[in-house]
């Protein structure tokens, strides 16, 4: 997955301005602890909305907040947040992960610039840091939050969020295990055994043609298997040599969906769908359908490329 380096920035890659002055509360004294008073005691995961995300950008200025951007329909990012709160906790109050739905929560959506989930950025010292776009295997997410951290102690935010009974929050009720094609594709996926995952979800989806989540799941895992070891320069190169060839446009395109540039993918195969003889489109259609389930059918953007690619076929 497209994986920028937290350490090389610290610059507005989203929009905040017109969310910094929502219902934001004096900042706090400096200190090293990021807890106030009992009654107000921070959790480690919590959820924001429109409405209280200056207290977020307050918060970050003494530990740093994973932002997690997601929607109750985006099978990704129901495998990806079970592997954000695991490692937060874990951490033990160093960092703190803040849920945001994008659906319920259109002008954060458009402040971060989600151009497709799930996204997961972070906030350090009220800076966006971005950090990367759909599912990642546990052992990536360690390490990006590792490198968060080191940023923010070269940034001076170094505070801490209490653990344990003190916090004033309930413990949560425990998730319902998976079912076991799934929890095997969930390990092989944080393995980075990508064929292994893509073996489990396509023999949940022989058991349940239904299963919506192994089908997102198994589209997921898909993807990342193509990009997997990709060099985005080396591929692009290779596309601009071969305008025609399949595997080369078919490799960029799924890099620039991994990378949050769907615009971008869809507009390359629906231009090699136009450029190629119609003896020889099916396998561009098929990837774009592949891709187009994957995004969401209901999203503006695979809209757009239907339309398109249904005036290309008559």
């Amino acid at each position: 997955m497209s994986t920028p380096a937290p350490g090389s920035v610290m610059r507005g890659a989203v929009d905040l301005s017109s969310l910094r002055n929502r219902h934001q509360p004096p900042a706090p004294a400096a200190a090293t602890d990021a807890s106030p008073s009992p009654a107000g005691a921070i959790p480690l995961v919590f959820d924001v909305t429109d409405a209280t995300f200056g207290e977020v950008l307050e918060l970050s200025r003494t530990v740093p907040v994973v932002i997690d951007l997601w929607a109750e329909w985006c099978g990704p990012c129901k495998q990806l947040s079970p592997v954000l709160e695991k490692v937060v906790n874990e951490l033990a109050g160093r960092l703190v992960l803040a849920k945001v739905d994008v659906d319920a929560n259109p002008q954060l959506a458009q402040g971060f610039r989600a151009q497709s989930i799930p996204m997961v950025l972070a906030l350090v010292a009220g800076q966006p840091v971005p950090l990367f776009t759909g599912a990642v295997p546990e052992q990536q997410v360690r390490d990006v939050f590792a490198q968060l951290l080191q940023l923010a102690a070269q940034h001076g935010v170094t505070g801490t969020v209490p653990v344990g009974s003190d916090t004033g929050t309930d413990t949560p009720a425990e998730e319902p295990p998976l079912p076991p094609l799934h929890a095997e594709a969930f390990a092989a996926i944080e393995e980075g055994d990508y064929a292994r995952a893509i073996s489990a979800y396509e023999q949940a989806l022989a058991e349940n043609p239904r299963d919506a989540d192994a089908r997102a799941g198994l589209g997921q895992v898909r993807l990342l298997d193509r990009v997997q070891g990709a060099d985005l320069q080396a591929a692009r190169a290779a596309a601009a040599a071969d305008p025609t060839g399949l595997e080369a446009q078919f490799l960029v395109a799924d890099l620039d969906v991994v990378g949050g540039h769907v615009d971008d993918a869809f507009g390359r195969l629906l231009d090699l769908f136009a450029a190629l003889p119609a003896e020889e489109r099916a396998p561009v259609r098929e990837r774009l359908l592949e891709l187009f389930g994957l995004v969401g059918d209901d999203d503006a953007r695979v809209v757009r490329a239907r339309a398109r690619l249904a005036s290309l076929l008559f």
